[in-house]
């Protein structure tokens, strides 16, 4: 116990000289002494108890208790399905968007569906959507996605209904040139491409042009995108160009289409039209050879006024698009 006051007593005393005294003073020229010859041994301790001190915090870490982990692992995994959720509400607002976009800017009457299967044949360029006759859908309607025509409705029960894709070699679209209104018929082909056959060589049409529906035939819509011109050729021995086209639309890419259920008036094509593509020859070419049986159901040289109907019974006067086919190859 003495020896503890004794130390008090001494340490107190030091403080005093040491506050008291100058810069230059004894007790602080032994202060900077001690603290030369520790320094070096702190630093050196420093370093050597470092690595026992992460040792001892990654061990701290691994004995994190099970139930923590399964928590964060939880959590985790409700925020993956959140994520996950949004990105798909996103995507299909910004879809139905698009659906309502085309709806608006081309006036159409029209109900929404969904893409539900596939064709299972690879001879066959079909989709089914999930509504039928129930929802008023018939046999001929135009079907369309944001960007443009997909098909035409060929099959129809009560709760759904078949489409076929205008890439299916079966399929021809009475179609024009956006920029010259060079009339002519998209075909379908066996390799899924498509050709706008029975445009007259001298007609102006180069790659990048725009290809549309006619209207003619009163089945599709008047102005509807169908695809680009890729490539334009054109045999010595022809009359016609040799068109590849690139379709606009993809069915493949989407889950929501519009079914067209009616047209107005200004959507047909006028009889000024009509009578200017019913004046265009006709003929086989080589763009023709694997179109078979014409649109309108005649053998040999095709109409290219027509959908699914000869441009003589044009059904300018309802507004409710025919019940035919888009060709009558291969039948329904």
């Amino acid at each position: 116990m003495a020896q503890l006051v004794v130390c008090c007593l001494i340490s107190l005393l030091l403080l005093t000289f040491y506050v008291r005294e100058g810069d230059g003073g004894i007790v602080h020229g032994v202060r900077g002494a001690v603290e030369t010859v520790t320094t070096p041994v702190q630093m050196l301790g420093s370093l050597v108890t470092a690595p026992f001190g992460a040792l001892g915090n990654a061990a701290e870490n691994l004995s994190a208790s099970r139930e923590t982990l399964s928590d964060l692992k939880k959590q985790n995994a409700e925020l993956t399905a959140k994520v996950a959720e949004l990105s798909e509400a996103e995507a299909t607002a910004t879809r139905l968007e698009g659906l309502l976009g085309l709806q608006s800017t081309y006036k159409l009457k029209s109900t929404a569906a969904r893409i539900i299967g596939g064709s299972g044949s690879s001879w066959s360029k079909t989709v089914t959507i999930d509504k039928g006759s129930a929802a008023g859908l018939t046999v001929g309607m135009p079907v369309c996605n944001s960007v443009g025509v997909i098909g035409q409705i060929v099959e129809v029960s009560a709760t759904s209904a078949t489409v076929r894709l205008i890439t299916d070699e079966q399929s021809g679209v009475s179609a024009m040139i956006q920029s010259s209104r060079a009339q002519g018929m998209l075909l379908g082909q066996s390799d899924g491409t498509l050709r706008l056959s029975y445009v007259s060589a001298d007609a102006e049409v180069k790659a990048g042009d725009i290809v549309i529906t006619s209207g003619i035939g009163g089945v599709f819509p008047k102005g509807l995108p169908l695809g680009t011109v890729s490539s334009v050729t054109k045999d010595s021995n022809s009359s016609y160009y040799t068109i590849v086209v690139r379709a606009q639309a993809s069915a493949e890419s989407n889950e929501e289409v519009l079914v067209v259920t009616a047209l107005s008036d200004d959507q047909v094509a006028s009889d000024e039209e009509v009578a200017g593509a019913n004046a265009t020859p006709q003929g086989s070419s080589s763009t023709d050879a694997s179109a078979g049986t014409s649109t309108d159901g005649s053998s040999g040289s095709s109409s290219i006024s027509t959908d699914s109907q000869s441009t003589d019974s044009k059904s300018s006067s309802t507004n409710t698009p025919s019940t035919s086919t888009t060709t009558t190859t291969g039948g329904q």
